[in-house]
């Protein structure tokens, strides 16, 4: 397996899907893309993860929440925290994207517009309320460190804007 490569026994994907972020609900710890691996040996449930970023304090809980879910399923687990390679907002799904927007908050865009965002006050966001890219950044931190606060000038709502991490 390569340092990017992910692992997970096709047994195991319902019941991890089942495992919702804890800051973000909407979204299950698989389309946020933190579980590494997760394999069967010897009776035992072997999980890695990897946290969106080094002092993420909702990883003590995803792992809790791992643990129970498969517990629940008729597995013993161990779960284990990986750090490398750091997770990247690349790994969050698809499916995980759509329910970002759905749920109010703009999914992250690519590095550089991210910086073109953040840095210069480009206006490439998205609203997720309205879907203009008429807005403004209102702070670099939003209700996480992983977010940041926008405003749309055209329908006047706040919102927060999911931070690009590479």
């Amino acid at each position: 397996m390569t340092t990017t490569e992910k692992h997970i026994d096709p047994k195991l994907v319902a019941i991890l899907e089942q495992v919702s972020d804890p800051e973000i609900p909407v979204l299950s710890i698989m389309d946020m893309g933190v579980v590494r691996s997760a394999v069967i040996e010897n009776d035992v449930v072997k999980v890695q993860i990897t946290p969106t970023y080094s002092g993420c304090p909702a990883m003590d809980v995803i792992g809790d929440d791992i643990k129970k879910a498969l517990k629940e399923a008729g597995y013993n687990s161990e779960v284990e925290l990986i750090l490398a390679p750091a997770w990247t907002t690349d790994w969050i799904t698809l499916r995980g994207r759509k329910a970002l927007e759905d749920y109010g908050i703009a999914a992250p865009l690519d590095s550089e517009a991210d910086k073109s965002v953040l840095l210069e006050g480009k206006r490439l966001v998205k609203c997720p309320q309205c879907g203009s890219t008429n807005t403004k950044l209102v702070s670099q931190f939003g209700s996480t460190a992983c977010k940041a606060q926008f405003k749309c000038d055209d329908c006047q709502e706040p919102f927060d804007y999911f931070k690009c991490l590479k």
